[in-house]
């Protein structure tokens, strides 16, 4: 731990904690009122008001060296340079305010070609002790000689964007400034803002290289085959990369050059909403001290969670560093994937539990990213809502989603990996009258891909959908393979079919300016 000079930025702070270990963090947390120690070890902290991110009042400025590279819409909302230095003063007079910061100097990128330096200037230790897990640690060589960041985020979420500011859509701002390689940070506390903002970073800069940059979890089997799981919040990305019998490569946000797969992260961050030591052993055992849980709500004597207790949020959270996992591939590196998986939740109930491929029909599903939402999770849903995140992770997507499609088909063509479907979602009916795929069947459906028994298993054609749906597999009941099978009403499944198949092709109706023939036609069939 050192101090360190911000005056470069106009802050004026001198009592400044540069890198300080989880030790002295926790102590300024307890201390400052910024979290409390829960049974496991764990800090345990509040984000205030936003327990999420805030998609709508994220910018990214419009400038002259990269405003014809930008996907520029609902996704990327368009800033003036104006208005950024508007937030950014904002933002620094606030931090000048304070008697202390906390300052973490970390990498993003395990592959040192595609690495960057980034410098986090924070309020509170809780942000500190997060980004600590999240960037990849520097090493006491690497940060005496860490010299100037390639970009800084200056995080003030604790004091509100002005709302009268032009461009302002609330009291939230989360702004970044590519030509400057900053990033601002006002009107929410939550720590995800600083993670999804590196990697929204990353997926700027690595295509830019011809690097895929992606929005999954990877991991590796004993002879270095290496699976990549695409899936959007809740499809299992996390829960599924922490396999006991392979090593983790990282469990959210990847990079794959020429060389292979590489974690960009130094952490992991695991939805913690109905954990379980039983179901979830390895996310379990890694909430222990140096992790931080986020919205938990726990027993203010015993200072054991409730993992169940949804009060604060559904989206409570826990961040630990990827070294927490047991058998975590270090460096965070692979070789070039074997699978490649997409993650579904349907909640629908009407595709199949896994399916294998074609190159033409994984572009057609990378570029849809669907999932859905169910019935009581928001305000308004009474029936299975689909949702449609182009590459499973529109919201920080830069480049237009084509771009990231064309990468993905050229590293697979390239390097002959097989692409599945897998369905995490209901299954003999839709939500509220099937149930939730088990989750030791889906992990038997995964050992049979990486065992590469599935690939040679016999397939059946989907008749609707179009995906050859495997018909047997070792130690998952043949019955729940055909999800038709599986309903009692064939006609109520077929119905729900048709109707999930309709909004396939109404989402994708906006990117079919953009897609070849052939990709069109690897949808569903109407």
């Amino acid at each position: 731990m050192s101090s360190v000079d911000l005056s470069q930025y106009g802050i004026t702070v001198t009592n400044v904690l540069r890198n300080a270990s989880p030790a002295v963090l926790y102590e300024q947390a307890l201390a400052r009122g910024d979290g409390e120690i829960v049974s496991n070890g764990a800090l345990a902290a509040r984000s205030g008001e936003k327990t999420g991110r805030s998609p709508k009042d994220k910018r990214i400025v419009d400038e002259p060296s990269t405003t014809d590279d930008i996907w520029w819409g609902d996704v990327n909302i368009k800033l003036s340079e104006k208005t950024f230095e508007v937030n950014k003063r904002r933002a620094i007079d606030f931090l000048n305010t304070r008697d202390q910061l906390y300052v973490v100097d970390g990498l993003a990128g395990w592959d040192e070609k595609h690495q960057i330096k980034v410098r986090i200037i924070c309020l509170n230790a809780y942000h500190a002790l997060f980004m600590h897990n999240m960037l990849i640690r520097p090493t006491p060589e690497q940060l005496a000689a860490f010299g100037e960041p390639d970009y800084v985020i200056f995080n003030s979420g604790l004091f509100p964007a002005n709302p009268l500011t032009n461009e302002m859509s609330s009291a939230t701002s989360v702004d970044l400034n590519f030509a400057k390689g900053e990033f601002v940070i006002l009107g929410t506390q939550y720590a995800g803002e600083m993670k999804k903002g590196v990697f929204t970073i990353m997926n700027y800069l690595l295509p830019k290289k011809g690097v895929m940059s992606m929005h999954c979890s990877a991991n590796e089997g004993a002879d270095g085959d290496v699976s990549l799981f695409f899936g959007l919040s809740g499809t299992g990305k996390t829960t599924l990369s922490a396999d006991p019998r392979r090593k983790l490569i990282g469990d959210d946000e990847h990079g794959w050059s020429d060389d292979g797969v590489f974690n960009i992260e130094g952490g992991c961050y695991a939805k913690c909403i109905d954990l379980s030591q039983e179901k979830e052993p390895e996310i379990w055992d890694a909430i222990r001290y140096g992790s931080v849980v986020e919205n938990v709500v726990y027993d203010p004597h015993t200072r054991v969670v409730d993992y169940g207790d949804k009060s604060i949020t559904e989206n409570t959270r826990c961040s630990y560093p990827v070294e927490y996992i047991p058998n975590v591939k270090l460096p965070c590196t692979g070789g070039h994937p074997k699978n490649v998986i997409f993650l579904t939740c349907d909640a629908f109930g009407v595709l199949p539990p896994v399916s294998k491929l074609t190159p033409e029909q994984a572009m057609y599903h990378f570029i849809s990213g669907y999932t859905a939402k169910v019935a009581g999770t928001e305000m308004g849903v009474t029936e299975p809502e689909a949702t449609f995140s182009a590459c499973f992770g529109a919201a920080f997507m830069v480049w237009h989603p084509a771009k990231y499609a064309e990468l993905l088909a050229d590293k697979i063509a390239k390097n002959g990996s097989q692409a599945w479907l897998v369905n995490t979602g209901w299954s003999g009916g839709a939500y509220g009258t099937g149930a939730r795929m088990s989750l030791k069947y889906t992990r038997a459906m995964l050992d049979a891909i990486h065992d590469g028994s599935l690939d040679e298993a016999k397939t059946e054609t989907d008749p609707i959908f179009g995906l050859e749906v495997p018909t047997e597999c070792a130690g998952v009941p043949s019955e729940i393979l055909i999800a038709r099978n599986t309903w009692a009403d064939k006609n109520a499944y077929d119905e729900k079919a048709k109707h999930l198949a309709s909004l396939f092709h109404q989402n994708f109706a906006k990117f079919a300016d953009q897609a070849s023939d052939a990709i069109k036609n690897a949808g569903p069939k109407l």
